[in-house]
């Protein structure tokens, strides 16, 4: 039983190139969350400076 349940561990565990790609992956979706609260505040921005102007 003892064997079994280590080779599931091994079979779990990722190799250096997997992590190495979900590490970058992570990254890239962090960066476009700051991306597009940047772009959201910017954009709220513009719009309120707009609609200021109208008046």
């Amino acid at each position: 039983m003892g064997a079994f349940v280590s080779s599931l561990v091994l079979a779990a565990e990722k190799s250096t190139a997997e992590e190495g790609r979900d590490i970058i992956v992570a990254m890239l979706v962090v960066g476009l969350i700051f991306v597009s609260v940047i772009a959201l505040g910017q954009l709220g921005r513009w719009l309120g400076h707009r609609r200021g102007r109208g008046h």
